[in-house]
C-alpha cells in the first residue's frame, strides 16, 4: 500500500490544534497507510500529543514560529509571515516532503500563499476553488466550481475551470465522461451576461468536454450534472446558501419535533429515517475544498470545522493524494488546452 504524506496546518482555522490534532489521529487510525505532519507551535502541540496514543512513526511536528490570522490581510501574511504554519505546510508539498495540505485558515491568505508557492498548473492562468456537494440521487456527489478564488473572471478562464472540474471527476469519482454545466440564471441560449455566452461557444466546440450546456441553481442537486462551473463570486453565494439552507432544514426539524411530549414520541419512532435524511445533507460530510490548478493538492477546511468535519477534510486529500490527482490534471490538461482552447486574450 503506497504511503500518503499530508502537512497539516496545525494552527489555522478558529479553533487550532483543539480541533486539527484529534482530527489528525482519527484520520491515522481511519487510512494505515497516511502520514501526518503537523505544522506549527512544537511545544504547543508536543503538550497536547503528550495525553494522546499514536504512533510516532507516522505522525511527526514541523515547527513553525507564526499563525496566520483569520482576520489578516492576504498579501501581509504573505509578506510578513513566511513561517506561518500556513506556509510552512505548503512548503513541504513544494519540497515534496508532503503529498497535500490541509488548512482551515484564512481562505484569502491559503489561496495567495498557495499560488504563490506551488504556481499554476502550465496553461491554467488562475486556480479555482472545487467541492462536492450531495444530489438527490443516492451516493452520487455534484462537484461546484469556482467557489471563492476569483471573483471576476474571464470566459477563457470558465472554460478552463470546466476542463480541470472534468479532468478530476474523471479521476477522483470514476465517471468516464463527466457532464459539465455552466451556472447560469435560465436554461436558454439568449440567457446571463456575456461573460457566460462566451465561455458556452468555447465549451461547445471543445474536444474532450462533455458539456452540456446552461443549468440552474435550483437543478444542482438534481444529479444530472457531474460538474457546474461558475466565477468565485456567484459560487461563493450559491456555497453560503446551501450551507445554510442545510442547517435551517435541520434545526426546523428538531423544533418540530420537540414542542411537546406528543410530537418527541413521534420523533422517537421517526429517528431512523430523520438521521439518515439529516446525513445525506449534512455540511461536515462534505467538508474540503480543494485548490484546483495548482501544481500540488491543497485542500481547504471550514474555518469552523470541528473534529469530523476536519478530518473529512484530510480524507479529501488522502484520496487524492493517493489517486496522483495533480499529476492526472497535469497531464490531462495540458493535453486538453492545447487540442480545445485559444491561448488567454486570443
Amino acid at each position: 500500500m503506497t504511503s500518503i504524506t499530508i502537512a497539516i496546518d496545525a494552527m489555522g482555522g478558529d479553533h487550532g490544534p483543539s480541533i486539527t490534532v484529534p482530527a489528525a489521529l482519527q484520520a491515522l487510525q481511519n487510512f494505515p497507510s497516511l502520514h501526518l505532519i503537523l505544522v506549527g507551535d512544537q511545544e504547543l502541540l508536543s503538550k497536547i500529543l503528550q495525553t494522546k496514543k499514536f504512533d510516532s512513526t507516522r505522525l511527526t511536528i514541523q515547527h513553525a514560529s507564526q499563525r496566520v490570522e483569520m482576520s489578516d490581510v492576504p498579501s501581509q501574511a504573505l509578506r510578513n509571515k513566511k513561517d506561518s504554519s500556513m506556509r510552512v505546510a505548503i512548503n513541504l508539498v513544494k519540497e515534496k516532503r508532503a503529498d497535500a495540505c490541509v488548512s482551515a485558515g484564512n481562505t484569502g491568505a491559503l489561496m495567495a500563499t498557495a499560488r504563490f508557492v506551488l504556481k499554476t498548473l502550465p496553461g491554467i492562468d488562475r486556480p479555482a476553488i472545487i467541492a462536492s456537494f450531495p444530489t438527490r440521487i443516492p451516493n452520487k456527489c455534484v462537484r461546484v466550481l469556482d467557489l471563492g478564488a476569483n471573483i471576476d473572471t474571464t470566459p477563457e478562464s470558465l472554460a478552463q475551470f470546466a476542463i480541470m472540474g472534468s479532468v478530476i471527476a474523471a479521476a477522483a469519482d470514476n465517471i468516464s465522461s463527466p457532464k459539465v454545466y455552466l451556472l447560469n440564471i435560465g436554461e436558454e441560449e439568449i440567457k446571463g451576461n456575456e461573460q457566460v455566452k462566451k465561455a458556452a461557444v468555447i465549451l461547445a466546440e471543445a474536444k474532450f468536454i462533455n458539456y452540456q450546456g446552461f443549468i440552474e441553481a435550483d437543478s444542482i442537486h438534481s444529479g444530472e450534472a457531474d460538474i457546474v462551473v461558475c466565477d468565485g463570486f456567484v459560487g461563493n453565494v450559491t456555497l453560503k446558501t446551501m450551507e445554510g439552507v442545510a442547517v435551517f432544514i435541520q434545526q426546523l426539524i428538531k423544533e418540530a419535533f420537540m414542542r411537546n411530549a406528543f410530537t418527541k414520541i413521534i420523533g422517537m419512532c421517526a429517528k431512523p429515517i430523520l438521521k439518515t435524511f439529516i446525513k445525506r445533507i449534512d455540511p461536515e460530510r462534505y467538508n474540503g475544498a480543494t485548490f484546483i490548478g495548482l501544481q500540488g493538492t491543497v485542500v481547504k477546511s471550514h474555518g469552523s470545522a470541528n473534529v469530523r468535519a476536519f478530518c473529512r477534510a484530510i480524507e479529501e486529500a488522502y484520496m487524492e493524494g493517493e489517486k496522483n490527482i495533480p499529476d492526472q490534471i497535469r497531464a490531462q490538461v495540458e493535453l486538453l488546452i492545447k487540442t480545445s482552447l485559444p491561448p488567454q486574450g486570443e
